[in-house]
């Protein structure tokens, strides 16, 4: 009875601390910029909840070095609740593939709350290129090794990852041209300097509107309801393809599953919103998903073993 007692008496700060949970700001960390996909989904949903609930968020932008910045920052920060890290596929599957060390460990350092959004990628192409399918696309490349050329915001990438998993898959080789952004790699295609480009579908609407480029298909494994028509490049013959652009939130180890669970009953709320969902739609190009902690947490898994092997066979090797 006395250890029943203790045990109950131990567990009490944690459960107290959950029902007050949050009494002061909550602060979500994004490793990117003001206004790109992570940024503005972060605002979107803590934005929807704080009206719902009346708890306060404080949107942290600590841009730079890969997301390494951002993400340091919450890895070492208290897990107490008020700290999130609002994050996408690179910090979590593609940089653990690109680089030998980094400032925190994917696994060991977070806790995944709740994947909030998938979005599809783009393979894009001058709109006066012959190309006109992706099939096309990997007949040209595998006829003239290394002539096709992609662009992309940079090495390391998830855009220049899903780019070099269909030449792998495909079995050709290609050439790579990085960007300073993903604006400049559609720019580039626009202009006739890189073959084609992987991109999200904001960046790809105003030359898509204005003519300059044509959508050749998607890099997911199955059609997306954000983009409806346009084939994947498993249903061209380029069979593995399955690369997404998500964007979800972690709290760093540690935290106390009842106030994840807190965390994660108001963010799902928040997603069954018809115009929080409409704005992840029109802003990110992004389908609102909810996943839980536990199945995020096994998509986070594929995906790091998908790039792994990418990396392994397009003869990439950790910095």
């Amino acid at each position: 009875m006395k250890r029943l007692f203790a045990y109950t008496l131990a567990l009490l700060p944690v459960t107290t601390a959950a029902q007050d949970y949050p009494n002061k700001s909550i602060r979500a960390l994004v490793s990117f910029a003001p206004g790109g996909v992570v940024d503005t989904s972060t605002r979107i949903v803590t934005g929807k909840i704080a009206e719902a609930t009346g708890w306060h968020f404080v949107v942290d932008n600590r841009p730079g070095a890969n997301g390494f910045i951002g993400a340091a920052a919450a890895a070492k920060a208290n897990p107490d609740g008020y700290t999130l890290l609002s994050a996408h596929t690179g910090e979590f599957a593609v940089n653990p593939v690109m680089f030998k060390t980094m400032p925190y460990d994917p696994e060991k350092s977070f806790t995944p709350v709740i994947m909030l959004s998938d979005a599809p990628m783009l393979i894009v192409v001058n709109i006066q290129s012959p190309i006109n399918s992706i099939k096309e696309l990997m007949a040209t490349a595998r006829a003239k090794p290394n002539t096709i050329t992609f662009g992309s915001p940079g090495a390391g990438s998830v855009n220049h990852m899903a780019s070099e998993l269909l030449a792998a898959a495909a079995g050709v080789k290609m050439t790579h041209v990085p960007y300073k952004g993903g604006a400049p790699a559609v720019v580039a295609v626009a202009t006739n300097e890189v073959t084609f480009t992987v991109a999200g579908l904001p960046g790809v609407q105003p030359h898509l509107q204005a003519k300059r480029v044509k959508v050749l298909g998607i890099t997911t494994g199955k059609r997306s309801p954000m983009v409806p028509d346009y084939p994947t490049a498993q249903e061209m013959g380029v069979p593995g393809v399955d690369a997404s652009i998500w964007v979800g939130f972690f709290v760093p180890r540690g935290t106390p599953q009842a106030v994840i669970d807190k965390l994660y009953n108001a963010s799902a709320d928040a997603l069954k919103r018809p115009e929080v969902r409409e704005r992840l739609a029109v802003v990110g190009g992004a389908e609102a998903v909810a996943t839980t902690g536990k199945a995020f947490n096994a998509r986070i898994a594929s995906d790091l073993e998908r790039y792994k092997k990418v990396a392994a066979q397009v003869g990439i090797k950790p910095e």
